[in-house]
């Protein structure tokens, strides 16, 4: 056996003990380490009820999150509703506990109070990763929830047919069970830009209620730290144990073989990525203007896999003008290489990063400073304000809706262009860097539909990327992408293109120079899959990137076609602004055309071209005898691109193709098309 086949083994028998034993062979040796890997406890048990009468927690806030915006609101929730009523309460992720004893949490716990739920909805009305097993306890082993009271808040998009469907279901599962809903079930609505707003009012209702409900005295909310940071006079950047952004803390100084395998073969997932080479970029778009990423990633140096249609996840970070401001409102711009260490004050908070680190590291790799600024965050700021001028103007602009958004969210401020704007430029030295760590969502990565073919590339992933870079009306700079301008930035980097100018640039080289013309990514299954009969026919409606995942699945079958396979009729419809500008792989549709022959077409629909503008829906309704035709032999249709407008546009389109072809009614029509979801033959990878 040679060494490679050697150390993919172990990686693989580490990976198992792992997954077998939950962390439990860790036992009592909490360190850092340990406690990243162990999840929301900090210590060496999943049992939930164990945890809480152990650590004296007398609520629980649980959340289903995907993109770390659940967990996000769960985390605040939690401290405010223990400031207000001090209820010693605890966060918890719905995968890292047990629900063993959870039916009998009333008794166990003394004077337990309720817990709380924070839900996301994922796919086509899925529960997230995270709270799949909760789900499947309350389904097959959960009995009787009598005694329990919980609270419950969807997050949600109501662009989706499925909207807030995995809150709702919290809400109707637990009450099946016998537990009681105290106040409303909550609904926030991403579609709609109201999320904040709608989590906002829901808390203040609810609060009330939870108040009368439980006798509770209410108290000033005051900002009472989880966890403790402090600067040390003993570690600088050369220290090999001082963390400068890596994704975790196996990254920082690999040592063992333990963890030089695991940065190389994994497992690989949202909390541990695999560092992978750049070795392509290319512009996809003829604009001055507009930019669109093409980019390449080399797997052949580790045995991580994807299938055709999967999602790759890139872990970004924040830019040098970003991060510079954002420590320059702080004060701490001249001390950005400070080494600073983090202590939880809390068992049950873990630590969000590796510790020790240092302000730029925790600013540029590990938190979302580039986001809209939301109206809670700048309420709970109040109290560190550098004066009573900027108290007043902060006070005044938090507790009017419309004011905040004239003000802060219809310019698209982030979090330093507010504090700037409401202190005039005055740092914010009084806030306490821990506020930061706790108040400023995680740095998440962004999901990209996967363009390739893992038939045709085995070793390889490829994704193409708008650039977003825009200066809406209104706006006096500029609203970038995190990861579409670094994209951006490496392309320029890779090429030596003197002419292209960056609106932001990044540090490319990333901590300790790993990171060159490399990123750290992680796969994420999707269900968005070709049907398994080559033979079956599809229809692909993908505008712009939109069309990233038939550009896979394309692949996919001029493999197939080369393998002998028999392929079914492949029926395309592109659309983007005009043929001359953001065509994308043009070249590219008119070779796939000529492996596959006849079986496959594409109608092409440019927007601005014409006078009468033209898209994709108004090209499927041209072609509705042929949609129908393909539809009556039993083809797959797939949506990919944007949810509010497109896809939707795309659903009614086809409900009047129906009712043209078939002669039959819009009731008619409409539950044809809902037969073709339920059969799966109409899937979506909308956003």
């Amino acid at each position: 056996m040679d060494p490679l086949d050697q150390s993919v083994l172990i990686a693989i028998l580490v990976a198992l003990i792992a997954y077998f034993t939950k962390g439990k062979l860790w036992g009592g040796d909490a360190t850092n380490d340990a406690i990243e890997k162990m999840g929301s406890f900090g210590g060496n048990t999943s049992d939930l009820v164990a945890t809480m009468k152990k650590n004296g927690k007398k609520a629980v806030v649980f959340y289903g999150s995907q993109t770390g915006t659940a967990e996000d609101y769960a985390l605040k929730f939690a401290k405010e509703f223990q400031s207000k009523f001090k209820v010693p309460t605890m966060t918890a992720d719905l995968a890292d506990v047990s629900f063993e004893n959870f039916e009998n949490i009333q008794k166990e716990i003394p004077d337990f109070k309720l817990a709380a739920f924070f839900m996301a909805t994922y796919g086509e009305g899925e529960p997230t990763d995270n709270a799949v097993e909760f789900f499947d306890y309350l389904e097959n082993e959960c009995e009787n929830l009598d005694s329990l009271k919980f609270v419950c808040f969807g997050l949600g998009n109501s662009t989706y047919e499925f909207y807030n469907a995995i809150g709702k279901k919290t809400a109707s599962k637990l009450a099946e069970k016998g537990a009681e809903l105290v106040g409303e079930l909550g609904l926030g609505d991403d579609g709609k830009g109201t999320m904040d707003e709608d989590y906002l009012s829901w808390k203040e209702q609810l609060f009330d209620v939870v108040k009368a409900t439980f006798h509770l005295d209410e108290q000033a909310v005051k900002y009472e730290p989880s966890i403790q940071t402090t600067e040390s006079s003993d570690l600088d950047i050369s220290s090999s144990t001082v963390s400068l952004g890596e994704p975790n803390s196996s990254y920082v100084n690999p040592v063992t073989d333990e963890d030089k395998n695991s940065l190389r073969f994994g497992p690989f997932n949202h909390t541990h990525p695999y560092l992978a080479p750049i070795i392509n970029t290319k512009e996809l778009f003829n604009s001055k203007d507009r930019h669109c990423i093409h980019a390449e990633f080399d797997l052949s140096d580790t045995n991580l896999k994807y299938s055709t249609g999967d999602h790759v996840a890139i872990w970004p970070s924040n830019s040098n003008q970003k991060v510079s401001k954002f420590l320059d409102i702080l004060g701490l711009e001249k001390k950005k290489d400070q080494v600073i260490e983090l202590k939880s004050l809390d068992p049950t908070v873990h630590l969000p990063f590796p510790s020790p680190t240092t302000y730029d590291a925790v600013l540029r790799h590990y938190l979302e400073i580039s986001g809209p600024v939301s109206r809670q965050f700048v309420k709970s700021i109040s109290q560190f304000c550098p004066n009573e001028k900027t108290k007043h103007a902060l006070l005044e602009i938090s507790d009017d809706k419309d004011l905040f958004n004239k003000s802060v969210t219809n310019k698209y401020l982030n979090i330093a262009d507010c504090l700037a704007m409401l202190s005039e430029g005055e740092p914010w030295k009084d806030v306490p860097f821990s506020f930061i760590i706790e108040s400023v969502a995680k740095l998440q990565p962004r999901y990209y539909s996967i363009s390739s073919s893992s038939s045709m590339e085995k070793q390889k992933i490829h994704i193409t990327a708008v650039v977003e870079q825009e200066k809406p009306e209104g706006c006096d700079h500029y609203v970038t992408g995190v990861a579409t301008n670094l994209l951006l930035n490496i392309k320029k980097e890779q090429h030596k293109d003197k002419d292209l100018e960056l609106i932001e640039t990044y540090d490319l080289e990333g901590p300790r120079n790993k990171f060159h013309s490399k990123l750290p990514i992680h796969i994420r299954r999707s269900t968005f899959k070709l049907p398994s009969n080559p033979a079956t026919p599809v229809i692909m409606v993908g505008p712009g990137t939109g069309a990233a995942p038939f550009r896979g699945f394309i692949r996919e079958k001029v493999k197939q076609v080369e393998n002998g396979n028999k392929v079914g009729d492949i029926l395309f419809f592109f659309g983007c602004r005009n043929s001359t500008e953001d065509f994308i792989y043009k070249e590219e549709w008119t070779e796939y055309s000529k492996k596959l022959d006849s079986k496959f077409s594409m109608v092409t629909a440019f927007s601005r071209e014409t006078e009468k503008k033209v898209y994709v829906q108004d090209k499927i309704l041209e072609n509705s005898a042929r949609v129908v035709q393909l539809l009556d032999q039993g083809a797959f249709l797939y949506v990919c691109g944007d949810a509010s407008n497109m896809a939707k546009g795309v659903q009614q389109t086809l409900v009047k193709v129906y009712q043209t072809e078939k002669k039959v009614t819009e009731e008619i029509a409409t539950n044809m098309i809902k037969q073709l979801r339920v059969n799966n033959r109409y899937q979506e990878d909308v956003w």
